[in-house]
């Protein structure tokens, strides 16, 4: 079903978008899971994690990914241990962040458009924001967004509407002519959350959010986002 989105802040007519990272605007989920599998080398369990068949894991971040590997092992850790891990993990990732991580098609072309078509953008993730702009940079499209909020940036992070809601605060956007890109659950749930028009990616891997959920619209090529946009946000 598609929804009615009302212009309510006469004070502020900014179109922005707010994006998610991962699965988004780049398939990072090859190294995510590589810095995943460097843990467990160390723990002396060898490569648990395949790239193929765990990337919709790898969507829900590297404490999900050191879960499904201990899953493997049928071995339930402690908080502790997750927590432990994925400092490492953290580590092995910045050190090889980008070696198989690209833009999904058009992305570049699409954001450059968007920008000439006057909407503002900003990147709304829950991976740590340093390491997040370090990707952006890495992908030459950091300059393209007005903000970056990552999962440490505030003391809550999506689905937390407050999160949505500082980025859009942060680009200089109107609520009411803003619109969250993402293409997960916690993405469908932070943009219901704060009321705001969601648009998730229809090409992530089998079992990707959008099959099970109402979005206001699937993006199935990014080059058609800003006809999508304009649909949404008059």
């Amino acid at each position: 079903m598609i929804k009615n989105w009302k212009v309510t802040d006469l004070t502020n007519n900014r179109k922005s978008i707010i994006f998610d990272l991962d699965g988004t605007l780049a398939d990072t989920g090859h190294d995510l899971i590589n810095a995943a599998n460097q843990c467990f080398i160390q723990l002396g369990k060898g490569k648990l994690l395949c790239p193929e068949t765990d990337k919709l894991t790898a969507l829900k971040g590297g404490r999900a990914l050191l879960s499904l590997g201990f899953k493997k092992l049928n071995v339930k850790p402690s908080e502790e241990l997750i927590n432990e891990q994925y400092s490492l993990l953290l580590i092995h990732y910045e050190g090889a962040i980008d070696t198989f991580t690209k833009l999904n098609d058009d992305v570049e072309m699409t954001l450059k458009t968007l920008i000439h078509y006057e909407w503002v953008l900003g990147i709304c993730t829950n991976k740590p924001e340093r390491l997040a702009r370090i990707l952006l940079n890495n992908l030459g499209i950091l300059d393209k967004f007005e903000a970056l909020i990552g999962a440490d940036t505030y003391p809550f992070r999506k689905p937390d509407p407050q999160v949505l809601i500082k980025s859009i605060e942060s680009v200089g956007g109107a609520m009411a002519k803003s619109i969250l890109v993402g293409d997960t659950l916690t993405d469908y749930q932070t943009a219901r959350n704060a009321q705001i028009p969601i648009i998730l990616v229809g090409f992530g891997p089998p079992g990707s959010a959008y099959e099970d959920l109402d979005p206001d619209r699937v993006l199935m090529n990014f080059a058609t986002l800003p006809a999508l946009a304009d649909a949404l946000i008059s």
